[in-house]
């Protein structure tokens, strides 16, 4: 039996009626277990409100305007008309969503019309929900996942497993009810999201997390790219999943020649390179890859250089539950030299800094540490994958500071940072920091803060701004937590600079450039 439209609205009155997630997800279950595994497929897109693409990554495009019409200029019905059915109403919305020019919206009036004489007041007011993406009855995508696990009895950490495997709630909720989760795999021409890396203070660090061995790779200052291959059938995907293939034939060609496989999945980033083989800055890269007419022109004056690191599939076996190492000697064997990131496997600092400076040198952002025995976890960000990046200073000044804890504990240890604020002419905090000091220093510290303190409270004091420290940081971020808006992320102290004045701090002005040139750089399509 086909599931009908007011079963489906009577499952959402149902589930905004509730705040109990348990109670969500015996509902979702109950449904799901008495449609079909192609209706619940559908089923699972609209509870998530129709994420803008229905099919093919093409946007609904129906505004209020086309809608109101459609709604309020109704035809009157002169036959009964059979109730409308999930499948009728979503095949509806695709034919929506590829239409285009002259008359586009006079057929999708006419589609909605028609839509709306088949509903009731519950099913209309879900349609009018569905078709805005404001469904407002609590389900996201977390639920649905728990949803599917209640639903098979897999663990819920193996169906945010197979979910980061296929990349579509849709399909993961149709095998789920056609009891063939347990089956689900990578797939050739399904991309499905990156492992992601940590940030990671400096190579000795990486080394040590990773238990006294690590390997290394250079840190691409490009866009990652996944390549799906089959035969002469080459696809190219974005971290964000979307096909690029078309508009990067250059890569498609340098792989073409490269690869010794009948199929695989690798997982890489391109990046712009000039004349003399340098990498561009990231801005041309990302200029090159949205282009989308003159490709070929375009890849003349401004040719892509691809590096693979990894490879996730090979002729018909997933390798994502393989170690790196073991990835990492298949794909020296299948992928010719010139294409393949570099690597350095070493215990050794002094060796890890040296390939390092190497990278950056060669126009690189940093360097990766990945963990020999580490599986690869899709769109997994953990410290089995460390980035690591010279350290930027700044010059800061300590407004107050805390009593330490452990080791530390009788010494004013954590610093809260600040940087001047032009506007006001005050100092406003940027973060704090504990790292960097010898006990020596500590001790120094809590001398002469004592000796400036203007307050004290439960933690510690506030001081006259008057001691400017350098630090190093690794990024700087947004955050709600400091009135300046922006946030240190590891950062540490390098330098007491007793030569220096509070007036000579950055300021508020130079951090807030600084983030919008890494903001920009970090953008992904």
């Amino acid at each position: 039996m086909k599931a009908g439209l007011r079963e489906f609205a009577e499952l959402c009155k149902a589930l905004e009626a509730t705040s109990s997630r348990n109670a969500k997800v015996a509902l979702l279950s109950k449904y799901l277990k008495g449609v079909s595994p192609e209706d619940a497929e559908i089923a699972s897109y609209l509870l998530l409100g129709l994420p803008s693409d229905v099919e093919g990554r093409r946007p609904l495009s129906v505004g209020w305007s086309t809608i109101s019409e459609a709604l309020y200029s109704r035809p009157a019905a002169t036959l009964i008309q059979e109730p409308l059915t999930l499948r009728e109403l979503w095949l509806s919305l695709k034919s929506m969503s590829s239409l285009r020019g002259a008359g586009s919206r006079r057929r999708k009036v006419s589609i909605l019309q028609s839509l709306f004489q088949r509903c009731g007041v519950d099913e209309r007011e879900w349609v009018l929900r569905i078709l805005s993406g404001e469904m407002r009855h609590g389900v996201n995508h977390g639920l649905m996942l728990e949803a599917v696990a209640s639903l098979t009895g897999f663990d819920l950490d193996y169906v945010r497993r197979v979910d980061m495997l296929l990349s579509d709630i849709g399909e993961l909720v149709r095998l789920a009810v056609a009891g063939e989760l347990g089956r689900a795999d990578l797939k050739l021409f399904h991309p499905v999201r990156p492992m992601l890396a940590e940030m990671c203070n400096d190579v000795g660090e990486a080394i040590k997390l990773h238990g006294g061995l690590t390997s290394f790779e250079p840190k691409y200052d490009g866009v990652r790219v996944q390549l799906h291959v089959e035969g002469q059938r080459i696809r190219v995907f974005t971290r964000r999943l979307s096909d690029i293939t078309e508009r990067v034939p250059d890569v498609v060609e340098a792989l073409r020649g490269a690869l010794r496989a009948g199929s695989a999945v690798l997982d890489g980033e391109v990046a712009a390179i000039n004349e003399a083989g340098k990498v561009m800055p990231f801005q041309d890269t990302m200029r090159r890859i949205g282009r989308e007419r003159d490709v070929d022109e375009v890849a003349q004056l401004l040719p892509l250089r691809l590096w693979i690191f990894d490879i996730l599939y090979l002729d018909g076996e997933a390798l994502i539950d393989k170690t790196y190492e073991e990835r990492r000697h298949r794909l020296e064997a299948i992928i010719s030299q010139d294409l393949l990131a570099p690597r350095l496997s070493t215990s050794n600092p002094e060796e890890a800094e040296e390939f390092l400076r190497r990278a950056v040198w060669e126009g690189h952002e940093g360097l990766v540490a990945k963990d020999p025995r580490s599986v690869y976890t899709p769109g997994r960000r953990g410290a089995k994958w460390l980035k690591i990046k010279p350290a930027e200073t700044l010059d800061v000044v300590i407004v107050a500071a805390e009593w330490g804890h452990g080791r530390r504990r009788g010494w004013l240890s954590n610093y809260h940072l600040a940087v001047l604020d032009e506007k006001t002419g005050g100092f406003t905090v940027v973060g704090k920091t504990f790292k960097g000091l010898t006990d020596e220093e500590f001790q120094y510290m809590t001398e002469r803060l004592l000796s400036i303190k203007t307050g004290e409270t439960e933690w510690g004091v506030t001081v006259r701004p008057e001691i400017v420290v350098e630090v190093a940081y690794n990024e700087i971020q947004r955050s709600p937590h400091y009135e300046s808006g922006f946030a240190l992320r590891f950062a540490r102290i390098t330098r007491i600079r007793s030569d220096k004045t509070p007036a000579e701090v950055d300021t508020l002005t130079r951090l807030r450039m600084l983030h919008e040139q890494k903001f920009e750089k970090k953008g992904r399509i």
